[in-house]
């Protein structure tokens, strides 16, 4: 019960951040649609973003909630405290160098990170400038992140989970207020990114101080605690943020494809991100101090009846909302963002890789928790080789899959016979993206399937009884929703002549009604709370 109320705390929370975050999206779409400009824009925001993943919350948290549970448990207050102090002034230290570092490399950095935008044209300046100022994001944002994991270490789950509504809202009045005002409309985004990012780490401070645990920084390259961390961190780079490093991946592979192709996969992350940050990034937040709690005390039977419990609370969330994400990826873009600069083909694109992408989502939230289970018992090399085996199969995947669209489909025979190389083929392309999606989705099962065995083959998840009604209910409730929304589509094949409220409210009946309809199946099943462990 007490990790059901906390999940439920930090999804609440998390609601708010993806509500005022599709708002946000919205705003972007409307003012700026699928632009070579906005293509910049969100090459340059994703690199300290992905950054941000990467090192704060995904390989640094990672790494520093299992040490500081040991600490709490084994250490007194003191050394506790010196623990904070020590991380934070080398978090600092190593922050400061790397965002002086990325600022006065822009350039070389975008041409990495972005090849398909031509040194010195318009669209790689622009990036290079806007990196400038998105780069020190990454700086306030990892400390955000520090901070973050010590509030939900003391079970202080909700202003961490709510301060990513800072970002949206700043973006949002950047967007509406500023740009308007400035010759590249789209630099006041980037403007919007680093005023969030001293947002967010300041309303913090005040709850570390009524903890008594606000950091005094510190170098801290000899403290033992510290050097744990490291030695935990160094493994988990890449095994904690596989998805995103397979994201970036895609930004990379998508700059070269067709104008427009960077934004289309950014809106289709942005609606998959919707069921995976409410409840995967909550399951995993609330699942990693319980993990590491269970581990330290040496309760082994309470370890794997959490990890049971996080196992089938993401099915629960993931098996429906894939379903649906993939089966009205249309009727969602027609209906939240074809307005104003974001065309009708803007939404038939971006639908495509959002169809791709919702493959996956049941196991992008099943390594919210099964990564966690590794890192709790402070074992971080199984979950890099797992994800060193995704990325090359999300690679593996992606080439296949562009090649077969060159050499196998009408579209491709027409864009060779134009002339010119294999990437300009693939430029002439529209709905390539869609490859990229289905690749890291295919990847991300393989990267699930990867932890799961491991887990099982150790003996270190045991699963609860149940599992064989459990995966029958959701099977079959997702069949029936299945066909439920095929018809209802089937009814309503046109989505883009109505007017906004009238494609609003029904979304709201096929989204309201799907879900309605599965749970309720669900629970005509004899599925009950209970059931999750």
């Amino acid at each position: 019960m007490r990790l059901l109320r906390s999940t439920a705390i930090v999804s609440s929370m998390t609601f708010l951040s993806r509500l005022t975050g599709f708002v946000r999206d919205v705003v972007f779409a409307r003012a700026f649609g699928a632009s070579p400009a906005m293509d910049a824009f969100l090459v340059a925001f994703r690199i300290p973003n992905f950054l941000r993943r990467l090192f704060a919350e995904g390989s640094f948290s990672l790494a520093f909630v299992p040490v500081l549970a040991e600490y709490r448990e084994k250490h007194d207050a003191l050394a506790l405290k010196e623990l904070i102090d020590r991380v934070t002034g080398s978090l600092a230290g190593v922050l400061l160098v790397i965002t002086g570092l990325g600022m006065l490399a822009a350039p070389w950095v975008i041409a990495v990170f972005a090849p398909g935008f031509a040194w010195g044209e318009y669209q790689h300046r622009l990036a290079s400038e806007l990196l400038r100022i998105t780069f020190p994001y990454l700086f306030f944002i990892s400390l955000t992140a520090l901070a973050g994991g010590i509030l939900n270490s003391f079970n202080r789950f909700a202003l961490p989970a709510v301060t990513p509504v800072l970002l949206n809202l700043s973006m949002i009045l950047a967007a509406l207020g500023l740009a308007p005002r400035m010759d590249e409309p789209v630099e006041a985004l980037a403007w919007g990114v680093l005023l969030a990012g001293v947002l967010q780490f300041a309303v913090q401070v005040p709850a570390l101080k009524r903890l008594g645990l606000l950091p005094r920084p510190r170098w801290g390259g000899t403290h033992p605690g510290v050097r744990k961390i490291i030695t935990l961190m160094l493994p988990t780079l890449f095994g904690s943020s596989v998805a995103q490093i397979n994201l970036l991946f895609d930004t990379l592979v998508a700059s070269l494809l067709i104008s427009g192709s960077v934004t289309w996969l950014y809106y289709s992350d942005r609606l998959l991100e919707f069921p995976l940050g409410m409840f995967g990034v909550a399951i995993g937040t609330v699942i990693l101090p319980h993990l590491s709690r269970q581990h330290a005390v040496t309760d082994p039977e309470g370890f794997s009846r959490g990890l049971d419990w996080g196992l089938r609370s993401c099915l629960l969330i993931g098996v429906p909302a894939s379903l649906g994400l993939g089966l009205a990826a249309q009727p969602l873009f027609a209906a939240l963002f074809q307005y104003g600069a974001f065309t009708a083909e803007d939404a038939r694109m971006a639908a495509l890789s959002l169809t791709a992408l919702a493959v996956g989502l049941p196991a992008f939230l099943l390594v919210k928790v099964l990564a966690p289970a590794f890192y709790a018992r402070q074992d971080t090399r199984t979950p890099v080789k797992a994800a060193v085996v995704s990325l090359l199969v999300n690679a593996a995947l992606t080439v296949i899959f562009l090649a077969g669209l060159l050499w196998l489909t009408p579209l491709g025979a027409q864009a060779r016979a134009e002339g010119g190389g294999l990437v300009e083929a693939l430029a002439r392309m529209p709905g390539a993206h869609a490859a990229l999606g289905l690749a890291s989705a295919l990847a991300g099962w393989v990267n699930a399937g990867q932890l799961w065995l491991r887990l099982r083959r150790e003996g270190v998840f045991r699963a609860q009884p149940g599992w064989r009604a459990f995966g029958f209910r959701l099977a079959l409730s997702g069949a029936v929703m299945t066909v439920a929304v095929l018809a209802l589509l089937a009814a309503w094949p046109e989505w883009g002549g109505w007017t906004v409220w009238e494609r609003i409210a029904r979304l709201a009946v096929l989204v309201g009604g799907a879900a309605a309809l599965f749970f309720a199946v669900l629970y005509g099943s004899g599925f009950r709370r209970r059931h999750l462990g």
